[in-house]
């Protein structure tokens, strides 16, 4: 994400940093640079206009001008401004101090509602919070059984009543089922329209009077660009919304929805979706995408996903095995799981300070691969993976039979997992060095 804007922003910043001190004429070269990098971004030209004008007024200053290291003054200043643009600190989701905490999903069709509306159940019941999903979108084709697909994914309830045409009475149903079973949260799909229209609007100004919602989350398309912010202002005129969810910003290089949507409309985005698996929704942090955007990188979004995906208690079995030189093809295994809980490689680099999103795009772990040797483990007997060395010609064989695979592909596999285990080895000094508990991995 971003990363068109990211490589601009970051030449702008290459002239700065080639100078010992700088002049009022070499800040306004500079915001000249930025101001095309954002506009070229589709970021709003009010927004852009604002921006640039707080960056200059601070830029010209004594901070940076009779600093002895004025580039690394400005950067900290554009660091600081684009956190203020997109709301300064991520806004949790409003939770009711009664249950059930009623959630209105609206937005244009194609957005993301449905999916995102299961996206959040899921994050809720990570949090110990049950959900309810309440299917109002009467119009579109196959949208209550999509609900229904991906609630029962997630593990969340779908209610939805086909006998009813009423989205307003399906809404009500819903929150007062939630009311009888203890629901904690309850999430409203409603209906899109391909554009904004009168019909639509009076439907959801209908069911927001009659359920009256905690929140009222906008999905927005990111690639959508200038439009998203033509969007949101619509809806957020008519309906007062309470929050906006990005989604496809992993598809969005340019980045001008999220750096626009809360300077226009005053409404903060509260999450971001970063692919289409249905764990792939994040907390929108300001102060950490805008880090993201200056190529500094995320290291607090990087560590948050590692302990989520790797398990404290195997970790820990992990390091007593490593100690004791007993690391089994068994073991490696495990590690895929792991490695792959914490989603995609490339994105995950892309959060390393200093390097950019598509940097491993050459080197990147192939899905395919890691199911290919996921198969050749699964095909040995517990006993070869606990002793790979009784591996002889005729068994790599018959695994290479059962898993689909090459003998050449069993070899080398056999020959990563000699590699990690001397890295490992390394890594816990023979033994006799304690191994770190917080490195998940054993690759």
């Amino acid at each position: 994400m971003f990363q068109s804007l990211t490589d601009k922003i970051s030449d702008a910043f290459k002239k700065f940093r080639n100078k010992g001190k700088l002049t009022e004429s070499d800040v306004k070269e500079g915001m000249r640079e930025i101001k095309l990098a954002l506009l070229e971004a589709d970021v709003n030209f009010k927004v852009v206009k604002a921006f640039i004008s707080k960056v200059s007024e601070r830029a010209v200053g004594t901070e940076v001008l009779e600093s002895l290291m004025p580039a690394q003054q400005i950067v900290k200043i554009v660091n600081e401004e684009l956190c203020a643009i997109m709301g300064e600190k991520h806004e949790k989701l409003q939770i009711a101090p009664k249950p059930p905490t009623v959630v209105m999903m609206c937005g244009l069709q194609g957005a993301g509602k449905t999916t995102h509306a299961a996206k959040l159940a899921g994050l809720m019941k990570k949090q110990g919070k049950s959900s309810l999903l309440v299917a109002c979108d009467v119009y579109r084709p196959a949208a209550i059984k999509q609900l229904h697909v991906v609630g029962e994914q997630v593990g969340v309830k779908v209610y939805s009543n086909e006998s009813i045409k009423d989205p307003v009475k399906i809404a009500k149903e819903g929150v007062s089922l939630a009311e009888r079973e203890g629901i904690d949260v309850v999430f409203i799909d409603t209906a899109g329209r391909l554009h904004v229209d009168e019909v639509l609007m009076k439907e959801l100004e209908d069911i927001k009077a009659e359920v009256n919602p905690s929140e009222i989350l906008l999905v927005i398309d990111a690639m959508l660009g200038q439009d998203a912010v033509n969007v949101a202002e619509h809806f957020n005129s008519l309906l007062d919304v309470t929050g906006v969810i990005l989604t496809k910003l992993d598809g969005d290089t340019r980045g001008g929805a999220a750096l626009s949507v809360r300077y226009i409309t005053g409404k903060p985005i509260k999450y971001v979706g970063t692919g289409e698996k249905l764990d792939n929704i994040e907390p929108f942090h300001p102060e950490r995408m805008a880090s993201r955007i200056l190529g500094m990188g995320d290291v607090l979004s990087l560590i948050e996903k590692a302990q989520e995906s790797f398990d404290e208690k195997k970790a820990m079995e992990l390091e007593k095995k490593l100690r004791s030189q007993t690391f089994t093809l068994t073991d490696y295994l495990d590690q895929f799981g792991q490695l792959k809980n914490m989603g995609n490689l490339d994105q995950l680099v892309g959060m390393l300070p200093g390097m950019k999103t598509g940097a491993m795009k050459d080197v990147k772990v192939d899905e395919k691969q890691l199911a290919q040797q996921e198969a050749i483990i699964l095909s040995m007997t517990p006993e070869e993976r606990e002793n790979p060395d009784i591996l002889n010609s005729a068994r790599k064989k018959r695994i290479a039979a059962g898993s689909g695979t090459s003998v050449e592909q069993v070899n080398r596999l056999l020959k990563q997992f000699d590699q990690v285990k001397q890295l490992m080895k390394q890594f816990t000094g023979g033994g006799k060095k304690k191994f770190g508990k917080k490195f998940p991995f054993g690759f």
